[in-house]
Parts: C-alpha cells; sequence; structure tokens
C-alpha cells in the first residue's frame, strides 16, 4: 500500500542538551487564561471552565526558532491587524484521560517560550457572528516557538516572569502566577474533552498588552528559565 502523495513530515522542535527532536502531535490553546487580558479583551474573567481552540500541527503553522537565532514570519494576508501573544507552552510527553490535577505534572515532558499570532480583525469579526476563530488563529506561521527544556531538566513551572518586546520595548510584562487555570489544572481539564498524547503541546495563555505589529519589527519572548523566542516580522 502506498499514499497517493508523499505524507508531510512531522514537525521535531528542538530540546536543550539534547540532539532529539520532540515530535509534534497537535497544538492546543486556551483562551483567556490571564485575568487583565481577559479584560482587555472586553471579558470578566471569572473562573469558569477554560475554554479550548487549535493550530494546525504541520510545518506551515508551527515554526520552530533555534536558540539565539532570529525566526522570520510573513505578515499574514486579510489582516490589518496582527497580534502578537507571548505564552508558556507545555509539551506533553505521557499520554491520558480524566488525568487528575495532582498526577498532570506526571505527563508533562517539558517547557517552551511561543507565540501564539492573530489576525485579531478577522478574529473579532467571526467572534461577532459566532463563528469559530480559525481564521483568525489558525493560518500559516501562526505557531513559532522555542527549543524544549525538559521536565527532568529543570523541574515543574509555576511561577517566573513572562515578557514580551517589540523592538525593544517591553509590550508584555506578567508572571505565569498570574494565569487563570494553573498549568496543572489545564492539563486535567483538556484531558476531560481529549485524549491527551505523547507530542500534543499546550499553548497556555497571554497576559495584558497584546498589539498589533508591522512587518520589519522584531519580537523577543523571554520566561524565566527558558530558551527566548526572537522572531522577525517579514
Amino acid at each position: 500500500m502506498s499514499f497517493v502523495f508523499t505524507p508531510p513530515s512531522i514537525v521535531g522542535l528542538p530540546i536543550v542538551g539534547s540532539s532529539d527532536l520532540f515530535p509534534v502531535r497537535r497544538v492546543y490553546c486556551v483562551g483567556r487564561n490571564y485575568a487583565a487580558h481577559a479584560r482587555e479583551m472586553g471579558f470578566d474573567p471569572d473562573r469558569e471552565p477554560p475554554f479550548f481552540f487549535c493550530k494546525p500541527n504541520d510545518d506551515a503553522s508551527v515554526v520552530p526558532v533555534a536558540e539565539g537565532e532570529t525566526g522570520a514570519i510573513p505578515y499574514p494576508p486579510l489582516t490589518s491587524n496582527y497580534h502578537y501573544e507571548a505564552e508558556l507552552v507545555v509539551a506533553i510527553g505521557k499520554g491520558g484521560k480524566d488525568i487528575a490535577v495532582e498526577q498532570a505534572a506526571g505527563h508533562i515532558h517539558g517547557y517552551a517560550v511561543g507565540l501564539d499570532m492573530t489576525r485579531r480583525d478577522l478574529q473579532m469579526k467571526m467572534r461577532e457572528q459566532g463563528r469559530p476563530w480559525e481564521i483568525g488563529k489558525a493560518f500559516d506561521f501562526s505557531a513559532p516557538i522555542a527549543p524544549l527544556r525538559t521536565l527532568a531538566d529543570m523541574g515543574e513551572i509555576n511561577a517566573g516572569a513572562i515578557r514580551l518586546e517589540v523592538d525593544g520595548q517591553v509590550r508584555q510584562n506578567s508572571d505565569i502566577t498570574h494565569l487563570i487555570w494553573s498549568v496543572n489544572e489545564v492539563i486535567a481539564n483538556l484531558s476531560t474533552l481529549f485524549t491527551l498524547q505523547p507530542g500534543d503541546l499546550i499553548f497556555t495563555g497571554t497576559p495584558e498588552g497584546v498589539g498589533a505589529v508591522k512587518p520589519g519589527q522584531t519580537l523577543k519572548v523571554s520566561i524565566d528559565k527558558l530558551p527566548s523566542l526572537t522572531v522577525r516580522i517579514d
């Protein structure tokens, strides 16, 4: 048996201190998981169950950026309001469903810095019409990500500064402790909706300060203990 055309290759993320790659299976994202960001988007940040959306897992969407390098992502079509969202990304190394919060850390392979790039005008148009967000969130080059550090190497991340700069100017500056739903709570909740598998990535939400960028600008995202992520908008 053969395929009618060559299937796409699996995206592999570099791992700090290893020559191995982390194979990406699915990309889940948590919406409005920082209270201040929920407010700036016009919502009341109570602790209702978190909600999720997905990005493609292919090499058209997920953009691995090596440590110390600057990745290049094109300004996407059909938008005039292209936004950055700095996020902590969790890489799942052990699958499961209905995972208890107390057991969630045992399913983590590692962490990385990521960007949830967003065509905000298209996302808002879809939201107003009660339609899915895909055209605003799941387009090509929408998920740049830095190398992973493993849980075994660094331990759990439950706190730490998260910061984004545009051309050296700080635009987002918060702390992982400000997550409405913690990393372990997100894993537990998501596992009631989907059976998680090794290779899954979870973008855990962005703090306040999101905003638009233009071609020629450079974004740098940093989270304590993790390799930073730098990308240029072409």
